[in-house]
């Protein structure tokens, strides 16, 4: 990854931004939560980037809060900011599945996870997701999970939602990040001139187009962070 890699926040007014963050999002902003934040930055630098935006993070939480959630997955951990964002959200008896291949990123965070007096709720899988998916909707998890959360590669998002729609139940909600992806998703092809912006463009415009015809949910394209689709499994 580049080190000159472009902001990745749809708000280009800084200045805005920095209100939004200084007036609700890091007064609210859990200590471990900030720690985590930081500590992430300053390992991890440009790569950072991966991070949830605290103001997504509030509405993640809220999500999971309002919807009485209890049991979760989360594709895509990176150290564990969305994924501790969950865990303090949910209830004392709720469980997140976490999965992600990079084992040392989650293990960075994990500390934190344990400060925070939460480890008991997360089974973390390092693994990729598809496998691991594909067990669960073939061991009798479909229609168990109340919220899913997806921040992965984004050429996997299609096949993912084949079978996250599966397994979230009827009535739940799964979250896809980065959807508006740099905003390069309207910009024809040739104008996007970043490389690590292109590579992936394609994909998330597929992706998108596919979301917005799927009959078997309802959704919405919320425009915090890099674009974050919410969508409602109706049947």
């Amino acid at each position: 990854m580049a080190d000159d890699i472009p902001n990745k926040l749809l708000l280009r007014n800084k200045a805005l931004q920095q209100y939004i963050y200084e007036t609700s999002g890091y007064p609210k902003e859990h200590k471990l939560l900030k720690e985590l934040r930081e500590a992430t930055v300053e390992k991890y630098k440009v790569m950072s980037v991966m991070t949830l935006p605290v103001d997504e993070a509030q509405l993640l939480s809220m999500l999971v809060k309002m919807m009485n959630a209890k049991k979760t997955m989360e594709i895509g951990v990176f150290t564990g900011y969305s994924l501790l964002t969950t865990a303090l959200a949910l209830p004392e008896d709720g469980k997140i599945l976490a999965i992600d291949p990079d084992k040392e990123a989650y293990e960075f965070g994990l500390p934190y996870i344990k400060k925070a007096g939460i480890e008991h709720k997360i089974n973390f899988i390092p693994s990729d997701a598809y496998p691991v998916l594909n067990d669960l909707v073939n061991s009798g998890e479909q229609g168990t999970f109340d919220f899913i959360f997806v921040d992965a590669l984004k050429n996997d998002y299609l096949k993912f939602h084949e079978l996250t729609i599966k397994l979230v139940k009827i009535g739940g909600t799964i979250a896809y990040d980065n959807t508006l992806w740099y905003g390069s998703v309207a910009q024809p092809e040739d104008e996007v001139e970043d490389e690590f912006i292109r590579l992936f463009r394609n994909a998330v415009v597929e992706f998108n187009n596919f979301i917005a015809a799927d009959p078997r949910i309802e959704s919405s394209i919320v425009s915090i962070g890099d674009g974050v689709t919410l969508c409602r499994r109706l049947y």
